[in-house]
């Protein structure tokens, strides 16, 4: 039987967590919604690596597949103002959504949102939702499919709530 005072002589020379055995492997890839939040952040917070890849388009949302990895795709969209998405879902597909530039208007079943720079949302398959630049600047957004994105359905043109570019209400 050992006694308190036993244990107490154990000793560990240099640093356990070197110990390659003891750890789990380090995921190559992100496999959680944390984890795929957590690359939007670390994309978004490297402005010098997006940034000059961004272009605006007069006549549709421009987007740019900026990464792939296994199950999972990352696009960079840019939003004049005006433009939006149309009332759509994912399909299949969960996501992260997040503004980097500008101010996008998010409008669910459940009312419309105001979305700035560093906001996120995340999101379920069959998620419907329509986004829109409704301000008089444009906007930069990324987006995180996983899997990666093969439908996009749309729901019917169901307007947004009356409301004139770069005012409230």
């Amino acid at each position: 039987m050992y006694r308190y005072s036993q244990l107490t002589d154990i000793q560990i020379g240099g640093d356990p967590l070197a110990i390659p055995h003891l750890l789990p492997p380090a995921p190559e890839h992100p496999t959680t919604v944390a984890e795929f939040a957590g690359l939007a952040r670390r994309i978004a917070e490297d402005r010098a690596a997006w940034a000059p890849l961004v272009e605006y388009d007069a006549t549709t949302r421009w987007y740019h597949r900026l990464e792939t990895g296994p199950g999972y795709e990352v696009w960079l969209l840019s939003w004049l103002p005006g433009q939006g998405s149309g009332r759509h879902d994912h399909g299949p597909s969960s996501g992260v959504f997040a503004v980097l530039e500008g101010e996008l208007a998010e409008h669910t079943g459940a009312g419309r949102r105001s979305l700035t720079p560093g906001a996120q949302r995340v999101f379920a398959p069959g998620f419907a939702h329509e986004v829109v630049n409704e301000e008089l600047t444009p906007a930069v957004s990324l987006h995180v499919y996983f899997p990666g994105l093969t439908e996009m359905p749309m729901h019917g043109e169901t307007p947004a709530p009356a409301r004139v570019l770069g005012c409230s209400g």
